[in-house]
């Protein structure tokens, strides 16, 4: 009885043995699936930072054109005033009577007849024939 309760130790320590090993090798796939993981995490740490500053950088630069828009659509606007200014003074003087006397009597002296210069210039043609008799 004393051989069959050896036996019966030493199968149970081997199993016990086997099952304790098992473990270890267990142990040592999560060991190294985890340090995996780890480094991966890592990386993924590493991008994000990479994209956070990248998009800050984004943004700073973003920020620093709309300032540059801004100050160029003010500068548009204040060219856009002036040339607007100068077509009403344009305007002003190609209305002005001494503008279109000279437009008539030169058409008139390059042989336009007072017919064509009426309707170029907008005036009647009596109008017309009175400028050119004046000149």
């Amino acid at each position: 009885m004393s051989n069959l309760l050896l036996i019966l130790f030493t199968v149970s320590e081997v199993i016990l043995l086997v099952i304790v090993i098992l473990f270890f090798l267990r142990l040592k796939k999560s060991e190294a699936l985890l340090s995996g993981l780890q480094v991966k995490q890592e990386e993924f740490i590493k991008r994000l930072q990479f994209n956070t500053q990248l998009e800050n950088e984004l943004v700073a630069t973003f920020e620093q054109r709309q300032q540059e828009l801004v100050t160029l659509n003010q500068e548009i606007e204040a060219k856009a005033a002036e040339l607007k200014k100068l077509v009403d003074m344009a305007s002003d003087y190609c209305k002005s009577p001494q503008f279109m006397r000279e437009i008539i009597i030169k058409g008139h002296r390059a042989g336009k007849s007072p017919l064509q210069l009426a309707k170029s210039t907008g005036l009647s043609l009596e109008e017309v024939e009175l400028i050119i008799d004046q000149a």
